[in-house]
């Protein structure tokens, strides 16, 4: 015990002794980072099964069983159910980031990088980077799901390229509360079970599968503060209608809150972790 806690004062006083990095420094880190979790994913193509069977299993199944009893038709339903299934497709995708994060903690990987001289913020913000891909493949093929449904939004090219965009950015913003729980829960398996509970009540009790209208008062008041339907509204306009409206500043506004409470979190318990 002693001879570890010797080690560890050894590494701090190095640690004190190496300069900071550069800004360059840090975006190049990242960067390196983000590749590391690329070739992962290459040689793990399972990571890839939740953003590309569940796009189009939920996309499928959702508008067959409630097409009918919301809006009278399936094709009716789908200008409601796509946006609301690239949020919750988004949602689902980034709890996979703190999952993968605590395995290599408890793998030893990020002790690793600790002892090197490189910025705190890289092996988090690094497969956090790469997982963009993930939510890119998950909303592309949710999309392609729903044209292959007779979907027809009105937002043209425009609308839903920025309407494609914002969904990866919710989902990146969004992935640093799982990063954070990466950070905080002592297994793997405690990580996926807490984002589970995150993710459901955000996803079903939002107005992404039904109207708000229908529901109980006081779970209105709820849905109405939800992030998730903030994105899913945004969502809607740009896609559906073409509009850059409130709704998309208000999703976007909520994106960088989040990113602004748990980067910093997620940064500060990896550094006392570690």
């Amino acid at each position: 015990m002693s001879a570890l806690m010797a080690e560890r004062s050894i590494q701090a006083a190095k640690q004190r002794l190496t300069p900071r990095p550069t800004p360059r420094e840090t975006v190049s880190q990242t960067i390196t980072m983000a590749w590391r979790a690329l070739k992962k994913m290459r040689r793990n193509p399972e990571q890839f099964f939740d953003v590309i069977i569940q796009p189009l299993l939920f996309t499928a199944m959702f508008s067959y069983i409630f097409g009918g009893a919301v809006s009278g038709s399936v094709k009716d339903y789908l200008p409601i159910v796509i946006p609301g299934i690239l949020a919750q497709t988004a949602l689902t995708a980034c709890m996979a980031t703190g999952t993968q994060m605590r395995e290599d903690m408890e793998k030893g990987v990020f002790d690793r990088f600790r002892s090197l001289p490189m910025s705190r913020i890289a092996p988090l913000a690094g497969p956090m980077l790469a997982d963009v891909l993930r939510y890119g493949i998950a909303a592309t093929l949710t999309l392609a799901t729903g044209f292959a449904m007779g979907y027809r939004p009105g937002g043209g090219v425009l609308g839903i390229t920025l309407g494609w965009l914002l969904v990866i950015i919710a989902g990146w913003s969004m992935s640093w509360i799982f990063a954070w729980l990466g950070t905080i829960a002592r297994s793997a398996q405690a990580v996926q079970g807490i984002g589970m509970m995150i993710m459901f009540p955000l996803t079903f009790l939002s107005d992404a599968f039904t109207p708000k209208d229908t529901m109980p008062g006081w779970l209105q008041h709820f849905v109405a503060i939800n992030p998730v339907t903030l994105v899913i509204h945004a969502v809607r306009d740009l896609i559906n209608d073409g509009n850059i409206t409130a709704n998309v500043a208000w999703a976007l506004l909520g994106c960088l809150v989040i990113v602004a409470i748990f980067a910093p979190l997620a940064i500060r318990s990896y550094s006392r972790k570690v």
